[in-house]
């Protein structure tokens, strides 16, 4: 199948080829026949599906269709996509950019970190689209700033990771403020209990698509455990990055206070790295992005929330420095390699503390991971394991604000070759909004 067979007007198949694709991704063949009948759809797609693009392509096909020009008159914005945190709003706004760059739709995302002006200014201006997290949404909508009276399509974006990170009512709030009849769309990388009881809700008559297996790794990501004493694991992660030659490597720590120790031992090591986490300005935040995709750094360092906006291309090398607590987020950490055909490496320093962590991981996958140890680095059979502190929702994951934190679960992107988020365009969707105040989304 091309695209060129699902029904998208010519502007935005221009805009899919100026990305140079051709081909939906299957996340992408599914949804988008289905969004453009009006259905409303509950989806399962695993990280890296492509699947941001496989509900903006048909949202800009339907409100380009549907009185076209008229949502400027009125100042109310047709579509709202609910996202968890703010690196996600920027990346699905970013695909509505790209791809909505040939229309006359505008679209803003709303979020914490960043001041409040430029955010206001959009909004008052008219968007069709609103990419926001719901604190930073409430906010406006306590302002009077946003008016989600005239909604026809609601997105819920890893609607999953939303609820573990105690955004329950917000959401809730915010739907009961939207029109009953409206078009609803949730994407969820798993369907919980509580899932299926917002979809309940929300859903009418909704068709369900899935993509993947549950918690299914990336097939073509090579993994690797070095177990190592905990003490040592930065002089291995050194050691291995110089030895290897790794270039591009993504980093996950449980804590801020850990991203920021271990990024500060690199750059002394002569490794250009920076941390990426919720105690970070935005602006530094996007910078350490832009800076990582451009190779100007070798390593990001990353708790597991901040890193959700980062969606590159053929990423080489993910590395396990700390090993979550959630086995599920395990996989979609080192989902974020060998992707679209390339092949990745995953490699965990796990050292004695960490070994019950491994097995659930093992238990999950259904296999064993290869073991090695680093000559020189071998582990001291005397020591003891420590006990590992439970995350407390935003203090661990790297995330501020959440009326309630609980643990987090995954991240999404897209693959190279197919349509997805992260790419900077000089579109004509609004690139306003960018932009919050007290609530950092």
């Amino acid at each position: 199948m091309k695209f060129t067979e699902l029904g998208l007007r010519a502007e935005i198949l221009r805009a899919i080829a100026e990305q140079g694709y051709d081909t939906p991704t299957p996340i992408q063949a599914q949804a988008i026949p289905v969004v453009l009948e009006g259905r409303d759809l509950m989806a399962a797609a695993q990280t890296g599906t492509g699947k941001t693009a496989g509900f903006t392509l048909p949202i800009l096909q339907l409100l380009s269709a549907r009185d076209s020009g008229l949502s400027l008159k009125r100042f109310k914005p047709r579509c709202l996509v609910l996202v968890p945190t703010r690196e996600l709003a920027v990346q699905v706004h970013d695909s509505v950019r790209t791809y909505g760059r040939h229309l006359r739709l505008k679209a803003t995302a709303i979020y914490g970190g960043v001041g409040m002006g430029a955010q206001l200014s959009a909004l008052k201006s008219g968007v069709d689209i609103i990419v926001a997290t719901p604190g930073r949404l409430l906010d406006h909508i306590e302002q009077r700033s946003a008016d989600l009276s005239g909604i026809e399509i609601l997105v819920l974006d890893e609607a999953d990771r939303m609820l573990d990170m105690g955004f329950i009512r917000d959401i809730r709030r915010i739907i009961a403020l939207l029109p009953k009849k409206k078009q609803s769309l949730l994407f969820s990388a798993t369907f919980s209990d509580e899932i299926r009881g917002l979809a309940t809700g929300l859903l009418n008559d909704p068709l369900g698509v899935e993509v993947a297996r549950r918690n299914a790794p990336a097939e073509l990501v090579s993994q690797t455990v070095y177990h190592v004493d905990r003490e040592r694991k930065r002089d291995l992660l050194i050691q291995l990055i110089d030895d290897h030659g790794w270039h591009q490597v993504l980093v996950f720590t449980r804590t801020k206070h850990g991203a920021d120790a271990l990024s500060d031992r690199l750059a002394k090591a002569g490794i250009k790295s920076a941390a990426l986490h919720g105690n970070k300005s935005q602006n530094q935040r996007q910078r350490a992005l832009d800076d990582f995709k451009r190779l100007k750094l070798n390593v990001l360092v990353a708790t597991d929330i901040a890193a959700r906006g980062i969606d590159i291309d053929e990423l080489p090398h993910v590395v396990n420095y700390e090993l979550p607590n959630v086995p599920e987020d395990y996989v979609h950490r080192i989902g974020r390699t060998g992707r679209a055909g390339s092949s990745g490496q995953a490699v965990s320093l796990v050292c004695v503390d960490e070994h019950k962590l491994l097995r659930d991981i093992e238990s999950l996958l259904k296999r064993a991971i290869e073991k090695k140890v680093q000559p020189g680095f071998e582990p001291d059979p005397s020591i003891k394991p420590q006990p590992i502190q439970k995350p407390r929702g935003n203090v661990a994951n790297g995330t501020q604000g959440a009326r309630q934190s609980q643990p987090s679960r995954h991240a999404p992107s897209a693959p190279r070759g197919k349509p997805g988020a992260g790419r900077n365009t000089n579109g004509r969707a609004s690139t306003a909004g960018h932009h919050s105040g007290q609530r950092h989304r």
